[in-house]
């Protein structure tokens, strides 16, 4: 899979298209809470997701309608990768003591947790 690295304007644009999945220019500047970036940004943010082939769009006459080109979910796991990689030296084990010690989980969280981890571990 591709490295998939987001600025955080990048990042925000990015939550639009996947709430939406096809969105014209309007619509995705009437998405943003004011004060709106202008158009020109936006459009500046779409041509690079474009080059990194984050995002496509399909040409209607004169508008396009942009969706993006990869899922939320596979972007969550490349992010969480990387994260695992940089701070925890790729060691899970470093992760999960961190995350469940520093989380400040109840007792029931904790189980809940550990219930997940174990269905992974059965499929």
């Amino acid at each position: 899979m591709k490295e998939i690295k987001l600025t955080d304007s990048e990042k925000n644009l990015m939550e639009i298209l996947w709430e939406r999945k096809r969105i014209f220019m309007k619509d995705i500047l009437d998405s943003y809470p004011e004060p709106k970036p202008a158009a020109t940004t936006i459009a500046t943010l779409l041509k690079r997701m474009q080059n990194k082939d984050l995002v496509g769009y399909t040409l209607y006459g004169n508008s396009r309608e942009y969706y993006p080109k990869v899922e939320k979910g596979e972007y969550f796991n490349e992010e969480m990768t990387s994260m695992i990689d940089r701070f925890f030296n790729s060691s899970v084990n470093q992760f999960a003591s961190f995350f469940t010690s520093n989380a400040k989980f109840s007792q029931k969280q904790l189980k809940e947790l550990r219930d997940i981890i174990d269905q992974q571990i059965k499929e």
